[in-house]
């Protein structure tokens, strides 16, 4: 008989990101239930978990003691050193982008996720939208000789994302999986890059896609905007297909990653965007950073 009951979910970090989406989401139900709370700070993680009726574990051992998957809203080092150990103890992860700071890490982390045989699922928050779901079902018939994206907004220059590993590294690990992972989806495997520019700063990209496509991405974190412009456009014999990010309404996004996550943990069957996705996509940046 198929479990119906709620996925119990740990959580692993009580930042912005956790405090702002992944507690509120997991804990919302009725697919997921949030069980508990660790980071690194226990009066952060004591003071999330308070308010969305969660345990604060006392450490990440006890933790995996209570939940059967577990969810990562911490730095891309960080979680690259916690995950492969959720994998092992058997659990389910939900994972965020990029994978790791290096391929080293990512490649060690989807190992253990395929050693493991657990279900593994990124958070590529724009990929559960029904209108990102509608123009990747269009790009499949629309016959691209090219493609512009971009994604900038002026986050890193102040406030809680100007912090870490973005600062240091920049636009491309932090934006450039979206962009990387819609114009593989939209115009076919990457077969080529070539980059200029600064991370930190404005970083451009040109991808050679199987096929002759070649796709343009534009990224900085850094540059003064009242807010962020950020979408994709394919040009071909029949015109352009377009998706701007600022009709993607997160709120819509956060009900369907819930819901795909639960069925995938429940069936035990892969979501597509899993841990060997997010490496693929470890693989475009390391290629893009070297």
């Amino acid at each position: 008989m198929k479990d119906a009951s709620p996925v119990s979910v740990g959580l692993v970090g009580a930042g912005p990101w956790a405090a702002t989406m992944h507690g509120p989401v997991l804990a919302a139900g009725p697919e997921t239930r949030l069980a508990a709370v660790w980071a690194r700070r226990p009066g952060a993680a004591a003071d999330l978990a308070g308010r969305l009726g969660a345990y604060a574990a006392g450490s990440y051992e006890e933790l995996l003691d209570r939940c059967e998957a577990v969810a990562f809203a911490v730095p891309p080092d960080v979680q690259a050193a916690l995950a492969p150990r959720a994998a092992r103890a058997g659990k389910a992860l939900l994972l965020e982008k990029p994978l790791a700071l290096d391929l080293r890490g990512a490649q060690a982390l989807a190992d253990a996720v395929a050693d493991a045989g657990v279900v593994s699922q990124l958070v590529l928050t724009k990929r559960y939208h029904p209108r990102t779901r509608e123009f990747l079902t269009e790009a499949a018939a629309f016959d691209a000789a090219g493609a512009r994206s971009r994604y900038l907004h002026g986050a890193f220059l102040d406030g809680e994302l100007a912090t870490g590993w973005r600062l240091t590294i920049g636009a491309l690990y932090d934006l450039g999986p979206h962009l990387l992972d819609l114009v593989d989806a939209a115009l076919g495997p990457i077969e080529e890059l070539r980059a200029a520019g600064d991370s930190r700063r404005w970083i451009e990209v040109t991808c050679e896609h199987r096929g002759g496509a070649v796709s343009q991405l534009s990224l900085s974190g850094a540059v003064g905007l009242p807010s962020s412009q950020a979408g994709i456009e394919l040009f071909g014999p029949a015109g352009t297909l377009a998706l701007d990010f600022g009709t993607v309404d997160h709120g819509q996004c956060w009900p369907v990653l819930r819901a795909e996550f639960a069925a995938a943990v429940r069936s035990g069957v892969p979501h597509p965007l899993d841990a060997r996705h997010g490496l693929m996509l470890q693989e475009l940046l390391d290629r893009i950073r070297r």
